[in-house]
């Protein structure tokens, strides 16, 4: 994994050198936008977030995601990564990194390589391949949609699956098809900047994940999302 975090920032050095020039004459560009701050109707009383800053240039950018949940019983896991983002087309960019992952039990670092964008039919995704040092292979991927039922009135069908190659028991993570999310958030926006959401999601884990962390539930949800 050292092999792969002195390739990206290699990489991300000579990139940003050999572009230094061209983006003397580009404004600098931030957003910080929480898609998800909620509470989930569970018998833990779970509170989720999902979060993400960019800084950067129109063709380079440093992202910064953050997503996780705790429970009233004191629990909590989150996933925490720092990205450099290169636009490959209009729709598609490149994006490279570290990830921290952590739970109650323990944390891991991996290097990530990966692309965000916008799929035919406006599909808004993202899918990562994750490495770490136990030689575990991950592959996080992402999708939603965006529906407008009136210019104000949005519905969000989402879809996220998390796979792995090895058992980790530490994260409470198996291999193969380790967990999978979809849900549906109905949001009303009062300012396009924020909008307060209901919605419900279903949640399971497979196989030894399931063992490890059981979860097959279907639950409400209420939160706010907003962007500056």
């Amino acid at each position: 994994m050292m092999k792969l975090l002195v390739y990206i920032v290699t990489l991300f050095v000579a990139l940003q050198q050999s572009l230094y020039a061209s983006m003397m004459d580009e404004p600098l560009i931030t957003m910080l936008k929480v898609d998800k701050l909620e509470r989930q109707d569970t018998p833990h009383n779970t509170r989720k977030w999902d979060a993400g800053f960019y800084a950067g240039y129109d063709l380079n950018k440093l992202y910064i995601y953050s997503e996780g949940e705790y429970t009233s019983d004191g629990l909590e896991k989150s996933r925490n990564e720092v990205l450099y983002s290169r636009a490959l087309t209009p729709y598609w960019d490149l994006q490279m990194g570290l990830v921290h992952d952590k739970n109650a039990n323990g944390s891991r670092e991996w290097a990530e390589i990966g692309f965000m964008g916008l799929a035919p039919y406006y599909f808004e995704t993202r899918a990562a391949l994750m490495f770490n040092n136990k030689g575990n292979v991950g592959l996080h991927l992402v999708t939603e949609y965006e529906l407008l039922i009136t210019q104000k009135l949005i519905l969000t069908p989402s879809l996220e699956a998390n796979l792995y190659t090895k058992d980790d028991p530490e994260l409470a993570i198996g291999k193969g098809l380790s967990s999978l999310e979809a849900g549906f958030r109905l949001r009303y926006e009062f300012i396009r900047e924020f909008a307060p959401y209901i919605g419900v999601e279903w949640s399971k884990t497979f196989g030894k994940t399931h063992e490890l962390d059981p979860q097959n539930d279907t639950h409400a949800v209420a939160g706010i999302s907003f962007w500056f």
